[in-house]
């Protein structure tokens, strides 16, 4: 029931050096939409939301507009204000790259992703190696279904920083984004192998095998991702459709369950849930299970220290590679 074992010394090598020839770019931090299989914009519910973390700038614009200001309107939720706070601030601290890239974020969780790409190019050009809007702006490239642009963007941040599973996961996204679908699995194996927590990485491979009909497959690195992240409705959501599509009903109903209990709107897993005969209580989908999902997360587990027994002396040699290949 496992999926194949890619092996990376010479196919990870291979499937970077190609992608220098593609643009640039990458996720949005915004709440996702729901959808089970990986759209073509990070922000449809089956892609991970962007993580932010921004430095500690002791800095207070004339205008009585603070970095600090700005950054607590953006960690309460205030976007909008957010964004209105950190422009005031660039234009009174217009050398800081963290006051654009943070602008930029702010931008982006409040439906402005030009004008979140200008503030990441304004970072970038002050700080060329600023890694964080690389992804970032990587991520918003995604999200308006321009993989192509965001794949340089990516490239750029990987050969700041070879070993990032965080960067190998988006990368993932815009190969798989682009049809290279081998090359994205691939990609999402070495970001695993670095991270053995990368919920969202084994999401989105699992995803990739709902997509190609293997279901089988799909079952083990779903089913540790939720494991990591039980609460994750998308992660049940598409557990259950892979459970479904192996045949396992009352284990899938149990898994759409899960998913509304966690989000009550989540409409795709309610239509699913009702379709296959509504709620289940626990003593039946107990009796009913037929999947050992925690021996399929073990499996899954067993299989990351494989890829890493394949990869662990080719792991400085593949960072080189992507160096050069990024900087012709």
């Amino acid at each position: 029931m496992s999926s194949p074992i890619y092996r990376f010394p010479i196919a990870v090598a291979a499937l970077i050096g190609p992608l220098a020839l593609g643009c640039n770019g990458p996720d949005r931090p915004a709440a996702a939409s729901r959808s089970s299989s990986v759209p073509a914009t990070p922000a449809a519910g089956t892609v991970e939301s962007g993580t932010v973390a921004s430095p500690v700038v002791d800095a207070t614009a004339p205008a009585n507009v603070s970095y600090a200001d700005a950054e607590t309107a953006f960690q309460q939720g205030r976007y909008a204000e957010a964004a209105e706070l950190f422009a005031s601030y660039t234009a009174s601290q217009p050398d800081n790259p963290w006051g654009h890239y943070m602008y930029g974020l702010s931008a982006w969780k409040s439906g402005a992703p030009e004008q979140a790409i200008e503030q990441f190019d304004e970072a970038l050009r002050l700080d060329p190696n600023h890694r964080k809007s690389l992804l970032n702006s990587g991520r918003v490239l995604l999200e308006t279904s321009q993989p192509r642009e965001a794949l340089s963007r990516i490239e750029r941040a990987l050969a700041i920083e070879p070993l990032s599973s965080e960067t190998l996961r988006l990368l993932g996204r815009a190969r798989h984004e682009l049809g290279q679908v081998p090359e994205a699995i691939i990609t999402y194996q070495r970001a695993i192998a670095l991270d053995e927590r990368d919920a969202w990485a084994m999401n989105n491979l699992g995803l990739i095998y709902l997509q190609q009909g293997r279901s089988d497959e799909a079952l083990p690195p779903l089913a540790r991702a939720v494991q990591l992240r039980s609460n994750a409705p998308v992660f049940q959501n598409n557990l259950g459709m892979a459970l479904e599509r192996s045949g396992h009903t009352a284990a899938a109903r149990h898994a759409y369950r899960a998913a509304v209990e966690s989000d009550s709107t989540y409409a795709k897993a309610a239509a699913s849930l009702t379709r296959l005969g509504g709620p289940v209580n626990d003593s039946v989908a107990d009796s009913a299970q037929t999947v050992d999902l925690a021996a399929l997360s073990g499996e899954f587990q067993a299989e990351i220290e494989r890829w890493r027994d394949t990869t662990s002396s080719d792991s400085v040699v593949v960072g080189e590679m992507v160096r050069d290949t990024v900087s012709e």
